[in-house]
């Protein structure tokens, strides 16, 4: 699934930390250089310098929203999800990290964990631009669930009957199975 760069690109206040740190040098170059090649649309090119910072810095929040960012922008979605999943939980008060979730797991077609991690960024909003970016993404993602197909959510468990009456026919299976090789 591609993104379109413009839907995936973060911020101004994605860059503040809520927890400064000192931070070496070479993970600042590699953390700016990545933030200059995504705005430029080089995504390869960012994954690689945030990466050499996340090396420098591994608990830096930034450089992962920065590197969850450009993983999408290059299709490679899981290691999109692992990195703003961590950035979230290294800042935790972050409304970039969990708005920039929020976003990938509504691009993605996962409205509930869409939904969890705007009602965080919710909680996260500090200024008024952040309340009108949230209000706007939440809109669009109740647009396209008005317009879109209905999905099936598969988050409930299995019914007992189900269970019992899927072993019973696998059970068969392998009876079936074990009598025709003798």
């Amino acid at each position: 699934m591609s993104l379109a760069q413009n839907e995936m690109m973060p911020f101004p206040g994605a860059l503040q930390s809520s927890q400064p740190r000192a931070l070496s040098a070479a993970a600042m170059q590699s953390f700016h250089q990545g933030v200059e090649c995504l705005q430029s649309g080089e995504a390869s090119a960012a994954v690689a310098a945030l990466s050499r910072s996340i090396a420098h810095a591994p608990d830096f929040a930034p450089a992962h929203v920065f590197l969850g960012i450009a993983h999408a922008l290059t299709s490679n979605i899981y290691p999109a999800l692992d990195h703003l999943e961590l950035a979230t939980q290294l800042e935790q008060d972050s409304f970039a990290a969990h708005y920039t979730l929020a976003q990938l797991n509504f691009t993605l077609r996962i409205p509930q964990k869409g939904y969890a991690a705007s009602e965080r960024a919710r909680k996260c909003i500090s200024t008024l631009e952040q309340r009108k970016m949230l209000t706007d993404l939440l809109k669009e993602e109740r647009a396209r669930e008005r317009n879109g197909i209905a999905r099936p959510c598969f988050n409930k468990p299995f019914s007992v009957p189900a269970i019992v009456v899927t072993c019973v026919g696998l059970l068969a299976a392998i009876v079936a199975i074990a009598v025709r090789m003798h």
